[in-house]
């Protein structure tokens, strides 16, 4: 099986991953669909073949010794790739991930101009959610980006594995990838902050210490970016609280009201023809009343609302609001929009115009008339 061949035909037909398992046909993912591959199916031998081209001495000792490995690698003349290679019913499979070499503005991602404003701030926790493949990694090497380019700063990232490569312009990039320069998470957390950093971007949170020494650096003066797999910015709240226990939730919700600056929650949606995806955006900003319902857990379940009322003042937004404005630009059609939203019901009356007289919060986002009339089945959801 000649991989380069495969990964090559992946870049050309702009798939986003790459899926390989014995007796299946190379598998694509475009747009968020699976496609089949013109390939013949790998065997068993070929699969080996590739850990053998691909993985270097000391990784296939990892693998033979853990049954899976992630990692990231570039192939010259086609692109870098971020890939796992795991066993599944005893034979090796493998999913390849394109990572650009060119780091895309907020602009160019579709993302809202106030990413770019949250990237300088000096201090504080941002936080970038989302389920997996929803272009939280993207984002994030983005603001790295623009920090790069536009401040002087020492930016250190701890990643699993490093996947854009940034090279040094107004700031300095440390990037440290585990189990090449840091034996973990936790090991590199415990040092970082006498590396003299301004910026640290933890690839993702997975536990209650690394969180603890994330908001302890937020609130020590740093800027810290990272991620975290949830859907929204309620939930990331309560996914934070309910990392330690309870006899220390107050004390964490007190911490996290003063050093959390923004929660940005990500959802890719396809456009009507399925040709590209655009991304829907639920943006929190940590303002006074924000910090307030973070500290009240009986308050908490008021953070929605809040950021559904705080665009005009804070261009803030809800997923709805966001897929609102998507589909009255025409980017994605009205069936994508109700299934992606958080209240498909809700949703529906306000493409209707059905609203409350006081509420004037989606103002922005149903200015513009949609363009042709669509008829919506109310009882459908």
């Amino acid at each position: 099986m000649d991989i380069k061949r495969i990964l090559t035909e992946m870049i050309e037909r702009g798939a986003s991953d790459l899926h390989l398992k014995v007796a299946t046909p190379p598998v694509l993912r475009i747009n968020g669909s699976l496609v089949q591959a013109d390939y013949p199916a790998p065997s068993v031998q070929d699969m080996v073949a590739v850990t053998q081209q691909v993985l270097t001495a000391g990784q296939r000792e990892t693998f033979e010794s853990t049954r899976e490995i992630d990692f990231a690698f570039g192939v010259p003349g086609v692109a870098r790739f971020r890939a796992n290679f795991y066993v599944q019913r005893g034979t090796i499979a493998m999913v390849f991930r394109h990572v650009p070499v060119e780091i895309m503005t907020p602009d160019e991602l579709g993302l809202p101009p106030v990413v770019k404003e949250l990237s300088m701030r000096q201090r504080g926790l941002i936080l970038v959610t989302g389920t997996v493949g929803s272009g939280k990694s993207t984002t994030l090497a983005s603001m790295v980006d623009i920090i790069n380019r536009e401040s002087a700063r020492h930016v250190i990232t701890i990643e699993d594995p490093i996947e854009f490569l940034h090279r040094d312009r107004n700031s300095i990039i440390s990037q440290r990838e585990i189990g090449c320069d840091t034996t973990s998470y936790s090991d590199a957390l415990k040092h970082v902050l006498r590396q003299d950093p301004d910026v640290i971007l933890i690839g993702e949170i997975r536990d209650s210490e690394s969180m603890k020494i994330a908001l302890t650096a937020a609130d020590t003066g740093h800027l810290v970016l990272s991620t975290m797999h949830t859907i929204d910015a309620t939930q990331t709240v309560s996914r934070i609280i309910s990392f330690f226990p309870p006899h220390q939730h107050q004390e964490i919700r007190y911490l996290l009201a003063s050093t959390m600056q923004a929660v940005i929650s990500q959802r890719l949606v396809a456009d009507a023809g399925g040709l590209q995806r655009h991304p829907a955006c639920e943006i929190l900003i940590a303002t006074s009343t924000i910090r307030d319902y973070i500290r009240d857990p009986e308050k908490t379940v008021m953070i929605r609302q809040a950021i559904q009322d705080g665009f005009v003042s804070y261009q803030m937004q809800t997923f709805d609001q966001s897929l609102m404005q998507l589909y009255k630009e025409g980017k994605v059609s009205l069936d994508v929009a109700t299934k992606a939203s958080s209240n498909p019901h809700e949703f529906l009356l306000r493409i209707k115009g059905i609203q409350g007289s006081s509420d004037n919060s989606w103002d922005r986002f149903e200015e513009k008339p949609v363009e042709e009339e669509e008829k919506v089945d109310i009882q459908r959801i």
